[in-house]
């Protein structure tokens, strides 16, 4: 391999693995939400939570089995993940509404990035990598659609 070509890998690798990260922070907040949500809403908010996350969590093993599939190494060890991740880790006690804009953040901070990233791929040739951003992304614009949703007022629920 040319040293442009593993260059080109190494930082494909490198944005896999914080796309990993970013992915199991996002799913551990969301079983903070999950956990953690209240109120006239509750059912619905604690059933997305969960169901959103588990999508999420789906997405962890495919990041990682990419890095290995273009010969790089995935992100491993449980004190790894944090320092490499751009999404941050829930803090604190918040409200179901402060939830919510927290997850539609992250989701939007995840789309940016993986559109970056897809374009990086392409770049370099890598129109595996760059597919899979490309599908991966899909599923974090329609959790944020749903929560986006959820926010919206005329329903008598939201203030």
């Amino acid at each position: 391999m040319t040293t442009t070509l593993q260059t080109a890998a190494t930082h494909l690798v490198k944005a896999l693995n914080r796309q990993q990260a970013n992915t199991l922070v996002a799913y551990l907040n969301y079983k903070k939400y999950h956990w953690l949500t209240y109120g006239p809403l509750f059912r619905d908010l604690h059933l997305l939570f969960e169901e959103q996350g588990a999508e999420v969590f789906a997405m962890l093993d495919e990041l990682a089995e990419r890095s290995l599939m273009i010969d790089g190494t995935p992100v491993a060890d449980p004190g790894d993940y944090l320092p490499i991740a751009t999404v941050k880790a829930s803090v604190g006690k918040l409200s179901v509404f402060e939830m919510v804009q927290e997850a539609i953040a992250t989701h939007e901070q995840i789309i940016q990035e993986m559109h970056d990233d897809a374009e990086a791929a392409t770049n370099a040739g890598d129109i595996g990598t760059a597919d899979l951003y490309t599908r991966l992304v899909q599923v974090h614009q329609k959790h944020r659609w749903f929560l986006k949703e959820i926010l919206k007022k005329g329903d008598g629920l939201v203030v």
